[in-house]
């Protein structure tokens, strides 16, 4: 058998903040953050009340801030974003686990429900593999929808689940901060629920 395998939640996990509203922030400018969110804020109200769904809501927030941009555009602002900002936000202990569990040779995981377009270029510096929200394109645009399911709750154990074999691993950890971790906590021998939040 394996060794073992991690997967570490991104957003709040393994950084402070959550991406998505901070590279909107980065990329719009922050009047423009907040002018959007203010028009966005019956769908977020809608979706806290449980009358639509987590996707459906950030469907809404990327349909305003982005729908109809090139992706050669946002491929940009994410390598910007992925240099200039995540690098600040990221927990100390976070990447010190990290850095502790690939020593002991276990196969780390990033499952993410941002998407996957700014999360890669710092998952690579760890030679780290993702799991995360892919946005739709047409044409070479931004429709602003989510291609195929928002990776969240459920959603991210059948991802994992679709591309690892996890009875071939001698332990399972498992890294989160919130309800939409819970279900991928739930594979683990070791779950770990707001594990850095000292730092």
């Amino acid at each position: 058998m394996k060794s073992g395998i991690a997967f570490f939640d991104f957003d709040g996990t393994i950084t402070t903040k959550d991406t998505l509203l901070e590279f909107i922030r980065f990329s719009k400018g922050t009047l423009n953050f907040w002018m959007g969110f203010a028009l966005c804020s019956p769908w977020i109200l809608l979706w806290k009340l449980k009358f639509i769904t987590n996707q459906t809501a950030k469907e809404k927030v990327l349909s305003y801030f982005f729908r109809g941009m090139k992706l050669q555009q946002f491929e940009q602002l994410s390598a910007a974003f992925a240099t200039q900002v995540i690098p600040s936000l990221l927990r100390t202990k976070a990447l010190e686990e990290i850095h502790h569990l690939q020593e002991q040779k276990f196969t780390m995981v990033i499952v993410s429900a941002s998407p996957a377009n700014w999360i890669e270029p710092f998952a690579r510096q760890y030679n780290i593999p993702v799991i995360a929200t892919s946005l739709e394109i047409k044409e070479g645009l931004l429709t602003g929808k989510i291609a195929a399911k928002n990776c969240h709750g459920e959603e991210k154990v059948r991802r994992i689940k679709e591309q690892f074999e996890l009875n071939t691993y001698q332990l399972i950890h498992a890294y989160g901060d919130s309800s939409g971790d819970l279900p991928m906590l739930g594979l683990a021998h070791k779950a770990f629920m707001k594990p850095f939040r000292k730092n």
